[in-house]
């Protein structure tokens, strides 16, 4: 099921702004993560450097009040410049449901795009994540590219030994 276009403009009016994350949002960004209860939490300090080293391709979404109520962190493949990889994408729980992560995902790639130009949009997905798959899914059905799917990593990849296959979703080519 793809966000419809009134659940686009519910999610645009939940917040204030879409902005390049500044170093100060860290800690908000770590927290949503952390509530999100799906994401691998990363350490604090990553979430640090994450805003200061990658603002120019991850996003958030701020609040009344300024503060961050979702993000899509997100970094340029060095081997694959015109592939945005999405790293992490949260949402805040009291702002579920509304399209919002859908919108800043859109915002987010009309952004680099514009800036450095894009043709794909890779992300990883656990088997069990619903949600991120939705999301994926829906914004290749809206921008009309093909989504192509393959396990990256098998679980037993993984030192803790029950983590789930990371499935690559790689979507495009885009287009102007």
């Amino acid at each position: 099921m793809t966000a419809a276009p009134a659940d686009f403009a519910r999610a645009r009016s939940e917040f204030l702004s879409i902005d390049p994350p500044r170093v100060e949002d860290g800690a908000a960004i770590w927290r949503i993560a952390r509530d999100s209860e799906v994401l691998d939490l990363n350490s604090s300090y990553s979430y640090l450097l994450w805003c200061r080293d990658f603002a120019a391709t991850s996003v958030v979404a701020r609040g009344e009040d300024g503060e961050p109520i979702a993000f899509v962190t997100g970094y340029i493949r060095p081997d694959r410049p015109e592939t945005l990889v999405v790293w992490q994408v949260a949402v805040d729980g009291a702002h579920r449901g509304k399209g919002l992560a859908a919108t800043l995902l859109d915002a987010l790639t009309a952004r680099v795009a514009a800036d450095q130009g894009l043709s794909w949009v890779e992300t990883t997905i656990t088997p069990d994540n619903t949600a991120s798959d939705r999301l994926f899914t829906s914004y290749a059905q809206r921008h009309d590219v093909a989504l192509e799917r393959e396990v990256l990593f098998d679980g037993g990849l993984f030192p803790e030994g029950t983590h789930l296959p990371e499935v690559l979703y790689r979507i495009g080519p885009l287009t102007g």
